[in-house]
């Protein structure tokens, strides 16, 4: 929707290239999510968390039982896969039943030793009283709790739950990534439909400025004559000023690879942001370029677009 007092209409009998129809399928996804997996493997029972924020690079970090620290770089490898930008922080841990991964350590020779000593010692010192097993539990050493596990032994269960974890993850990405492309794909065709606009506009910027130059030069010579060499020269003048034909051909290029790039696989985030400068750069140019009110009405729409488009691909993976 134009802003009031913007009238740029397409000519009737042409359609806008860059109509709200035009386009495919958007694939792009979202940097951020959350994925869950839970997976049992020969009695191994593991639980892992995945949590996807907004980065620059990719970036994958694991926090997980120091006794299966072993799996930590297979578990990043699994996620770098899948997850190709932006932060994922996962958590992997061990769930309730089946096999644990902490024993309790017994020293029989430890607990006989302590006994021999209190024993010993009731007689030196002529103490009476009985020395119970829960004396002896609690004297250091005779129990401990410990980790212990076969890294190998749980390496199915923990990629398992990883896989499923991720599959979660992927699909909550791309369906933010949907809704952002939605938006994105609405607001991207305006900045087109208004580069086409602003290239229609021009011409006739140029030919009113002959008109008001012509009567203007009338006014000011009272019925003298016009040299219409001196004119001419006047108005190529203005008109290779006030040129835009190479930003908004640009700019119509930019926004067709835009919303190209909105319909491969893989990561665009960087791709869509180096798009969005370049027409940002394109639009400036034209703004300060354009001696025309509705010219540079649309070119604010078009940076309002254009600046909201980008707050928003900072988000696409």
């Amino acid at each position: 929707m134009h802003a009031p007092g913007l009238f740029l209409p397409v000519p009737a009998g042409r359609k806008a290239q860059f109509s709200d129809a035009a386009g495919g399928s958007f694939l792009v996804r979202s940097m951020t999510g959350y994925g869950r997996g839970e997976a049992i493997v020969n009695d191994c029972h593991v639980v892992v968390e995945l949590r996807a924020v907004n980065h620059r690079y990719q970036e994958v970090v694991f926090r997980l039982p120091r006794v299966l620290a072993p799996l930590e770089e297979r578990l990043r490898r699994l996620v770098r896969e899948r997850v190709l930008r932006g932060r994922v922080e996962g958590v992997l841990s061990v769930g309730a039943g089946g096999r644990r991964i902490q024993q309790v350590r017994v020293e029989p020779a430890l607990a006989e030793a302590y006994y021999r000593g209190i024993q010993e010692l009731k007689g030196l010192l002529q103490l009476n009283g009985r020395v119970g097993l829960e004396h002896l539990i609690a004297l250091p050493g005779v129990l401990s709790l410990e980790e212990e596990a076969d890294v190998e032994a749980w390496w199915p269960a923990a990629e398992r739950a990883a896989n499923l974890a991720l599959d979660s993850l992927v699909a909550a990405k791309e369906a933010e990534g949907a809704r952002l492309a939605e938006d994105i794909g609405r607001r991207i065709r305006h900045v087109g439909r208004l580069g086409e606009e602003i290239a229609l506009r021009a011409p006739a910027v140029v030919e009113e400025y002959r008109a008001r130059l012509t009567r203007r030069l009338k006014e000011w010579l009272d019925g003298g004559v016009i040299d219409d060499n001196r004119l001419a020269a006047e108005v190529a003048i203005f008109a290779e000023r006030c040129d835009v034909t190479e930003e908004t051909v640009r700019l119509q290029s930019h926004v067709t690879q835009f919303l190209a790039a909105m319909e491969a696989q893989g990561p665009v985030g960087r791709q869509l942001d180096f798009l969005l400068q370049e027409m940002l750069r394109e639009v400036n140019t034209v703004g300060a370029k354009a001696g025309d009110l509705e010219i540079r009405r649309a070119v604010l729409l078009a940076k309002g677009e254009l600046e909201r488009i980008r707050e928003q691909v900072q988000n696409i993976e």
